[in-house]
């Protein structure tokens, strides 16, 4: 089987790579990327000489590079790709509408007309909008988005929908709870208060540090979507979560707890505008559905990730000054493949 992962070298997408060639012996990745200043080519290191793993920088804004890619073909698209910074999409929301909408509508429209069996779009919790303090979210909640980035990823998940019921697109969406793991940005949430703890720098919290969300390690993400890929129905949602709701003030703490640091380095901040108070998700259809369920507990899973910031301070040192943007734009020349060779 070979797949197109687009957004393949960000922190999902990477993992989802990773996870797939380990998995599956005869399945081939072609992996998409910009390589924007999420796209990061270390978190590939290690599938250089991978002979299943084809590398390939473009954007999915720009439709020549996608419908060449996939005229070679390809089994299914997984589409990554995304702006997802909600700050980035409050001060500069025009780059989210492009890549989120346009790239998306790109990877569709080159899909079905050559026949791709199976798209995905990754898409989030954050379509949802905002909970009060009880309940959770289903495939059937209404899209109340309160973000630009949550909007442009809303927008591209009814793209897939109205494709699906015009065209009989094989498309579906499938929408996740918040991940954590290794190779995550350091501006996300746990990995900025992991790197900045390690660094004795303050832990920014904003407002009063009772922002709920749902975490997932994206370990268990990966698991999702390889059942959704090969068993979930066309044309359906399907919510990922783990039922592992936190406030981001126990987060700090519990990493500042497990780094025998203080909890004086805690900083409230002021709030960001249109922020959602609190995200859950029910995840009942695929796991009656298909039998899947998050395996990783949130303690251990924390446990882990911590481990992997406090062993790769290289990774983290490269990302937060920016010498990866360049370092690995010299090294992405010897990686990449000719669309001649996939």
């Amino acid at each position: 089987m070979r797949l197109l992962v687009t957004g393949g070298a960000g922190f999902i997408g990477s993992n989802f790579a990773r996870y797939i060639l380990e998995r599956y012996p005869d399945y081939n990745v072609i992996n998409l990327d910009k390589l924007t200043y999420a796209g990061n080519l270390e978190n590939l290191t290690g599938l250089e000489g991978n002979p299943r793993h084809a590398f390939i920088q473009g954007d999915i804004c720009d439709p020549k590079p996608v419908s060449a890619i996939i005229e070679r073909g390809v089994d299914a698209v997984i589409n990554f790709a995304a702006e997802s910074h909600v700050d980035r999409s409050i001060l500069a929301a025009a780059e989210f509408v492009q890549t989120n909408i346009q790239g998306t509508l790109n990877l569709i429209e080159a899909a079905r007309k050559n026949k791709v069996q199976r798209y995905m779009q990754i898409s989030t919790d954050e379509v949802y909008g905002s909970l009060g303090a009880s309940g959770a979210f289903t495939e059937l909640s209404p899209i109340a988005p309160n973000s630009p980035y949550a909007a442009s990823k809303a927008s591209a998940d009814l793209l897939v929908r109205s494709y699906h019921r015009t065209h009989g697109f094989p498309g579906l969406v499938t929408r996740c709870s918040n991940n954590y793991g290794p190779y995550q940005f350091p501006e996300k949430l746990i990995p900025l208060l992991i790197t900045n703890a390690l660094a004795n720098l303050p832990l920014p919290i904003y407002g009063d540090g009772l922002y709920v969300r749902d975490w997932i390690h994206v370990r268990d993400h990966c698991c999702a979507i390889d059942k959704i890929l090969h068993h979930g129905q066309a044309g359906e949602v399907y919510n990922i979560g783990a039922r592992q709701e936190m406030p981001n003030i126990a987060i700090a703490q519990l990493i500042l707890r497990t780094l025998g640091k203080s909890e004086a380095l805690i900083t409230y901040v002021k709030d960001r505008p249109g922020h959602d108070r609190r995200y859950a998700i029910d995840s009942s259809k695929i796991e009656r559905n298909l039998g899947w369920k998050p395996q990783i507990p949130f303690d251990g899973g924390m446990l882990d990730t911590i481990d992997w910031y406090r062993r790769n301070t290289s990774w983290v040192e490269h990302v937060r000054s920016g010498e990866y943007l360049t370092y690995y734009e010299r090294m992405y020349q010897q990686r990449q493949r000719t669309l001649s060779e996939l």
